[in-house]
């Protein structure tokens, strides 16, 4: 498999988003509490990625910090999003990892309830570098499988995050997702033809993302993440023809200073006049009929 490096170089496409937008902006909430490393789980440990704390080790039995600074995002901070979003009657889309969302059925009805879009984050929120190529294979049968009982419907949207080098090919090989989202490589969608199958892509952010809160070189208070998030939405406005994604935790941004700063990253956002507020699967929508494969 060969690398792209080149994309759509000097020229990208017209995006021609809806209303004449400059910006198509997507916010993603990940719902991942419940389906982390640990020994409750069947993992050798618990876990130690994204959380308050920064470096943690990964313990060969319950560690009860950590466990509940994760449950932090599914008993309040999911629902301080949650109240965000709605009141200001913005699409959102869920990256949702189906163990965790078993584990939260009034969380789900939430999400189905704003007619958030629910894309599957995989089975387990897990890295999955070395897991063998079956059993990730089985991973994502398993996943589609519980969030289709869980929501009523299979996932159009895939995000793995902890990415192997097969991941790509079991997605494109599945056959059913709409868009994959485990790419940072472009501003905009493009189509992925190495896997024997033209796959969209809707890439996705690691930098207008709160996961920046809480790494060794990352934000440290709110303002510093608004600041980020409002420099790159002017950035990218004024190139015209972009699209922005900005990842949130609920047990990250869902903390009350935080989400005070977002708050405020949504006015600015909806000030502008410039931005189409979409949902990941309405911009796959808009770039399969504006730009077919």
């Amino acid at each position: 498999m060969s690398r792209d490096l080149v994309g759509y170089g000097g020229n990208p496409p017209d995006p021609r988003w809806p209303g004449g937008a400059r910006v198509a902006v997507q916010f993603v909430i990940n719902y991942e509490e419940g389906a982390e490393n640990s020994v409750l789980n069947g993992d050798a440990g618990s876990e130690a990625f994204l959380s308050e704390m920064v470096g943690a080790a990964s313990h060969p039995a319950r560690a009860m910090a950590m466990e509940s600074l994760y449950e932090y995002g599914s008993r309040a901070g999911f629902w301080r999003l949650h109240r965000l979003f709605t009141r200001a009657a913005l699409p959102v889309t869920v990256f949702g990892v189906a163990r965790a969302m078993a584990m939260n059925p009034a969380a789900v009805a939430a999400m189905r309830a704003a007619d958030w879009e629910i894309a599957s984050h995989g089975y387990r929120w897990i890295d999955y570098q070395n897991v063998p190529e079956q059993v990730e294979r089985e991973h994502i049968a398993q996943a589609i499988a519980l969030h289709t009982q869980l929501t009523g419907s299979r996932p159009l949207g895939w995000y793995q995050g902890r990415t192997s080098p097969n991941t790509a090919r079991l997605v494109a090989e599945e056959g059913g997702f709409l868009y994959d989202a485990d790419s940072y490589a472009d501003d905009l969608p493009y189509w992925d033809r190495q896997h024997g199958r033209a796959q969209l892509i809707v890439p996705y952010s690691l930098d207008a993302n709160d996961m920046k809160m809480v790494a060794l070189n990352g934000f440290t208070e709110g303002d510093q993440f608004f600041r980020y998030l409002v420099d790159t939405f002017d950035q990218l406005r004024d190139e015209g023809g972009r699209m922005m994604s900005v990842g949130l935790h609920g047990r990250i941004a869902g903390r009350p200073a935080r989400a005070r700063a977002l708050a405020r990253f949504v006015d600015h956002v909806v000030a502008s006049g410039d931005a189409w507020v979409a949902r990941r699967v309405d911009i796959a929508h808009h770039w399969i009929a504006v730009h077919p494969a």
